[in-house]
């Protein structure tokens, strides 16, 4: 996963995965399944979001690459 993925792309899949939103909060925009909570990068423009933060994002919520690339 060393590319990036647009912030559109981000949230298809992880309302795949079962959560919901994204939601307005303080300084970023969430999106959550159940008790878990995700924080989801501020769109700036075209600009894709890096892999390295999509799989610390990932390893926050405990979703596993294969998940990942099966949503």
């Amino acid at each position: 996963m060393a590319l990036g993925i647009s912030r559109r792309e981000l949230i298809r899949k992880f309302r795949a995965l079962g959560y919901s939103g994204p939601f307005s909060g303080g300084r970023h925009q969430f999106m959550k399944m159940g008790r878990m909570k995700i924080r989801i990068p501020n769109p700036h423009g075209s600009s894709e979001i890096s892999g390295s933060l999509v799989k610390e994002i990932l390893r926050q919520a405990g979703i596993s690459e294969d998940d990942w690339e099966r949503a």
